[in-house]
């Protein structure tokens, strides 16, 4: 699953103890292991290799420039949804070929940047968007090659807040609707339109979904070929699970079964964009204990973490397992688990210190005894968790550490109060 383990009692981030991380770099602290990022990464690589797939790190999910040189290095390309993390994947030296632009409202501003650094391929989601991508790009004098995001009406049985393959969501156009889009759109000045995008919703811990939203997109690839629109390329999206509640993840190689041989031998282009099965399991959240307090028959740890720095379980109702970085008694969980009830173990919620009763981090969790000042771990959280964070209540962001072996290393400071006001200054 990870590089996260306990040793003796202590948890470690591969070779270096996560208690020794958080007195040197302070809490509220994110800890990624650069052993797992690359295991999880190189998992897919392989599952995928008959395919001689393109595999776009989906930045949205972890936007950390270290942790996107990490991927670069492994071989990774990039699918980015705005131009902040465009620039991000800029800065880190990656070649603008290998970019994917993604995102239902991109600006003109944002389109312009775009096509002057020359990206691969912009993920387009409506007629609208085509008529406007064609024009910046006409008045340019490029050429804008596009993908057409199309929405197969396939339920990945996901939080409703993150599913987006249904015909009831903002995302794509509907099969019917991309036929004629191909008829009215193919070989229009300033486009090139010759992919088809899609991306049914995160995290789909099953693999049927896919199946379904393939089968139904190689039938449309099929049937606009007879009308003779040329599809070279196929971007089937991301959002394949992550282990948060035990092993629920279908491993990269269960997926590949079943996708493989539905897009061998087509004689199209295959692009991905994985996020979370790279990197949720591959960062932790360490937090320390302020308070304790009990209401009624309730318990309270209160924490220096918050939304402001893990928003997943308010937002989604999401679990991220929880336990001490030194437990008493050593007591070391023996699996991550929403119902592990052990002896010795006492139920608590965990909360932070925002001014909402909404800020919560985990609820009815039967952890050992704590005391102030002691450290808590919450794992899975090296997707969507700092790149969620923000300064409500003027709360300062957290740091980032990477860790790889027995060195650790700052990949990005936490903010200061000069920090917090200097955009302010004006």
């Amino acid at each position: 699953m990870d590089h996260f383990t306990y040793r003796d009692g202590v948890l470690c981030c591969e070779d270096v103890e996560a208690g020794a991380l958080a007195e040197e770099f302070q809490t509220p602290l994110y800890v990624y292991s650069s052993g797992t990022l690359r295991e999880h990464y190189r998992r897919l690589q392989a599952a995928t290799a008959p395919l001689d797939a393109t595999i776009c790190f989906s930045v949205k999910s972890c936007h950390n420039l270290a942790i996107l040189r990490l991927l670069k290095d492994c071989g990774a390309s990039f699918d980015v949804v705005s131009g902040g993390e465009l620039r991000r994947v800029l800065e880190i030296g990656a070649a603008p070929s290998s970019i994917v632009f993604a995102g239902v409202g991109k600006t003109d501003t944002e389109i312009a940047y775009a096509l002057d650094v020359g990206i691969g391929w912009f993920n387009v989601e409506s007629e609208a968007e085509l008529v406007n991508l064609g024009s910046i790009a006409e008045s340019r004098g490029v050429t804008a090659r596009a993908a057409l995001r199309v929405n197969p009406n396939v339920d990945p049985k996901t939080h409703v807040y993150t599913t987006t393959g249904k015909r009831e969501t903002k995302f794509g156009v509907d099969l019917d609707r991309a036929r004629k889009v191909f008829c009215d759109f193919d070989r229009r000045p300033g486009l090139d339109l010759s992919g088809i995008h899609l991306h049914i919703g995160s995290p789909v811990n099953t693999v049927e979904p896919y199946v379904e939203a393939i089968t139904k997109t190689l039938a449309l690839i099929d049937e606009l070929s007879r009308l003779g629109h040329v599809v070279s390329a196929i971007n089937i999206g991301g959002g394949f699970g992550a282990h948060y509640d035990g092993s629920e993840a279908p491993a990269a190689s269960v997926y590949a079964e079943r996708i493989v041989p539905l897009l061998k031998g087509r004689s199209l282009d295959v692009m991905l964009e994985p996020g979370r099965s790279t990197c949720a399991n591959a960062g932790v959240l360490l937090t320390r204990v302020l308070y304790s307090k009990a209401s009624g028959d309730r318990r309270f740890l209160i924490v220096d973490a918050a939304i402001t720095d893990l928003l997943r379980p308010a937002l989604y109702g999401a679990f991220h397992f929880a336990w001490p970085v030194a437990p008493a008694g050593r007591l070391v969980p023996p699996r991550r688990s929403g119902d592990l009830k052990l002896d010795g173990t006492g139920r608590v919620d965990i909360v932070g210190p925002v001014c909402e009763s909404g800020d919560f981090l985990a609820k009815d969790r039967w952890l050992p005894p704590v005391e102030r000042g002691d450290l808590i771990s919450l794992f899975s959280t090296g997707a969507y968790g700092f790149v969620m964070s923000s300064q409500y209540n003027s709360r300062l962001r957290a740091a980032e550490v990477l860790v790889a072996g027995n060195r650790a290393r700052l990949i990005r400071r936490r903010e200061t109060y000069d920090d917090l006001v200097a955009p302010e200054r004006v």
